[in-house]
């Protein structure tokens, strides 16, 4: 019963730590191997390349298995999961997460509250999230829908020297949209 569980437990860590099948874990017949400095080495029986990695002190790590034959590396395991973790986390650091920012008019707006949702508008671009500006028609407003979309382009026109529509006036049910984005 303790080693069914300690058997499992080893095998759940395993796949818990990495996805990357090392040493004895690679049961391939041929594999292509690649050198601790990065030199190719050849193609070889996975054994040979089990033992140079031995022989070296480091370990077998299958980088691409996908590839005819799966390319491996020797390298130091631990220090390689480090390097990954690191690339990871560099490249969600450098990512930026686009928000869509909406802003809701109506087809008898004013113009000092359209200069107003303007000026709200002018913020969101500025930091860079794109922005949706949607006309709601409500009850008999639906039956001017075509008439209303100088709106919109009034919107858009007052923006125009910070934004760009990036999709035009689009009519979706009650509603009427557009998106705008940052002049680049």
């Amino acid at each position: 019963m303790l080693s069914t569980f300690l058997l499992c437990k080893v095998i759940w860590r395993v796949k818990a730590i990495s996805e990357l099948f090392i040493n004895e874990q690679i049961r391939d017949k041929e594999v292509r191997l690649i050198g601790e400095d990065g030199e190719q080495l050849g193609i070889m029986s996975a054994k040979e390349a089990l033992a140079k990695a031995d022989e070296a002190g480091l370990d077998l790590v299958k980088i691409a298995p996908t590839a005819k034959p799966p390319v491996c590396k020797i390298v130091d395991y631990g220090k390689y999961r480090y390097e990954l973790a690191r690339k990871e986390k560099d490249a969600k650091k450098k990512q930026k997460t686009v928000e869509i920012k909406e802003i809701r008019l109506s087809p008898n707006i004013d113009t000092n509250d359209l200069n107003t949702k303007a000026n709200a508008a002018r913020k969101f671009l500025a930091k860079g999230d794109r922005v949706k500006i949607t006309l709601r028609f409500r009850g008999r407003e639906m039956a001017h829908m075509n008439t209303s979309k100088h709106i919109l382009d009034d919107f858009a026109e007052s923006l125009s020297d910070v934004a760009v529509i990036e999709k035009a006036p689009k009519v979706e049910g009650r509603t009427m949209t557009m998106f705008l984005t940052e002049k680049k």
